[in-house]
């Protein structure tokens, strides 16, 4: 029985792999965007939402758990003053796994991973607007070249 056996284990042991997570989320945290295989990106992605969920909560205990996890003290500063802000109108999804393609030495897929800028969260919002009905003028006939009588309500 696989009881109590979620998460994948990158083919480390779990000190090895918790270092590296730690690491990697430490370095998307630095730098926004880093390079890495899909089955990383997607271990690394709930922890690195979690990490700017602490950061969104702002509190001292927050701040040291973040601390704790994260390598660089500076970066954990940067996570707590300048990245919160970003995300504080957002309830989740901080993160963007895009697929680039495989690794030439042993083919392993290759994915990158990028905190969402600031932008994607003005174009979110425009998309959700309704769209408004356009009433047109009437319309030509192609056969006799007459106007029709009726008019058109267009949806877009």
């Amino acid at each position: 029985m696989r009881h109590r056996k979620a998460g994948n284990p990158l083919g480390r042991n779990p000190s090895h792999r918790r270092a590296m997570l730690r690491n990697m989320v430490t370095s998307l945290l630095k730098y926004e965007q880093i390079e890495t295989t899909d089955a990383k990106a997607k271990s690394l992605r709930p922890i690195a939402e979690k990490m700017i969920s602490l950061a969104k909560r702002g509190d001292l205990h927050a701040r040291r758990q973040a601390l704790a996890y994260l390598k660089d003290k500076a970066v954990t500063h940067r996570l707590f003053d300048e990245l919160k802000d970003r995300y504080l109108d957002r309830q989740g999804g901080y993160v963007r796994i895009v697929k680039k393609g495989i690794r030439k030495g042993d083919g392993a897929p290759i994915s990158v991973i990028q905190l969402l800028p600031v932008d994607e969260q003005e174009k979110s919002d425009k998309k959700k607007t309704k769209k408004s009905k356009v009433i047109k003028g009437p319309k030509e006939d192609t056969n006799t070249g007459k106007r029709k009588k009726e008019m058109d309500v267009d949806q877009s």
